[in-house]
């Protein structure tokens, strides 16, 4: 059994997982000239960077509103033809990445305890 101290220590030493960031690992990598993108970085979008995209869009992972904001969202930086050219698999995940930011903290809360 821990004591307090030790359990306090190990909390410490975890690294502490920011909510407002993600990484998705890609099936399918994207080719940029010589470069090849397997893993994309998301940050949750501000509200200036949904402009022109219905919530209930990302939501329902339309393509065209992720195409619109993933290009803001993404480092690097992931180009409106790379996401039109994404492998189904990848843009369902990054889209599902996206619409978990739109949630509120509760609501995850509660999906996470009854998943």
């Amino acid at each position: 059994m821990e004591t307090k101290d030790e359990a306090a220590t190990k909390a410490a030493a975890a690294p502490a997982t920011n909510p407002n960031q993600a990484t998705v690992t890609l099936d399918t990598p994207i080719e940029r000239g010589t470069t090849t993108i397997t893993d994309v970085s998301l940050r949750k979008p501000m509200s200036g960077e949904l402009r022109g995209v219905a919530l209930t869009d990302l939501l329902n992972l339309e393509v065209n509103a992720l195409r619109k904001v993933l290009p803001r969202i993404t480092t690097p930086m992931l180009t409106d033809v790379e996401v039109g050219r994404m492998d189904p698999a990848d843009l369902v995940e990054l889209g599902t990445t996206v619409a978990g930011f739109l949630l509120r903290k509760s609501v995850k809360a509660e999906a996470f305890l009854t998943a």
